[in-house]
């Protein structure tokens, strides 16, 4: 039925769904679901692909989620979207041009910064405040080079879009939340069409924790959209903190 053992693959769907409550909430699904499918025998591409099929569903169910909700209207953001795909995918096309030990040394670093940031920054609320940056600015700037770096690498995306609605977008910590995963899921729609046609990619284990990224993203929407930024801040300086130790580890290990 699956491509591992049924253990192993259980495994994986119970990783999938926690995955889903943690990434609808602060991002950095990817930390527990990408190891976890190294652990169970997966190539570092099939990590990936697979990877990549099954947050598109969590980061799709975060985003429905939070629109039912009234946080973030999907048709006003739907060039925001485009251009995430679009960037993502080009971003997976030019993965292997990458020096990604040069990535994996610079990413902590910029993941402490953003834990950073929001552990100590005064202010940080669920408030909108005055934006930074043009909407058609951010659209074309910020979403494209965040989405590209989703496709060729990945850890951290969400970070990376929350703190750029913050930022320069002006937009408090919930409403970016809410914003973050429609970008997230067309970055990784749209590197999955890459990964698509490599043919590394676990279809029935990435269907079987799809389903659990469902359960696990729409369980964390809703406790992400009760409780606003008094949960979303500190989950999300614990989620870069830990990315940003896993990456130093694998680095200097």
């Amino acid at each position: 039925m699956f491509e591992i053992a049924t253990s192993l693959a259980l495994l994986l769907v119970l990783a999938a769904f926690f995955a889903g409550l943690v990434d609808s909430i602060a991002g950095g699904g990817g930390l527990i679901t990408v190891p976890a499918l190294l652990l169970a025998g997966a190539s570092p591409v099939e990590a990936l692909a697979t990877n990549k099929l099954q947050g598109t569903f969590g980061s799709a169910t975060a985003a429905v989620a939070y629109a039912r909700a009234g946080h973030v209207r999907p048709r006003e953001q739907l060039g925001m979207a485009v251009v995430s795909a679009l960037a993502s995918a080009a971003g997976a096309l030019v993965a292997h041009l990458i020096p990604v030990e040069v990535l994996r040394l610079a990413m902590p670093v910029i993941l402490i910064g953003v834990a950073l940031f929001f552990a100590l920054k005064p202010g940080l609320s669920d408030d909108s405040r005055a934006a930074r940056m043009r909407p058609a600015t951010f659209t074309f700037t910020a979403v494209p080079m965040i989405a590209a770096y989703d496709g060729f690498f990945g850890p951290g995306t969400g970070s990376f879009f929350m703190m750029g609605f913050v930022l320069l977008a002006g937009y408090g910590v919930l409403k970016a939340t809410a914003h973050t995963k429609f970008l997230n899921f067309a970055s990784n729609f749209g590197s999955l069409m890459v990964f698509v046609f490599s043919g590394a990619t676990w279809w029935a284990v990435g269907f079987a924790m799809a389903a659990a990224q469902i359960a696990g993203a729409a369980l964390g929407a809703k406790l992400a959209v009760r409780v606003g930024a008094r949960l979303i801040k500190p989950l999300l300086v614990i989620v870069s903190s830990l990315m940003a130790a896993r990456l130093l580890w694998q680095a200097l290990a």
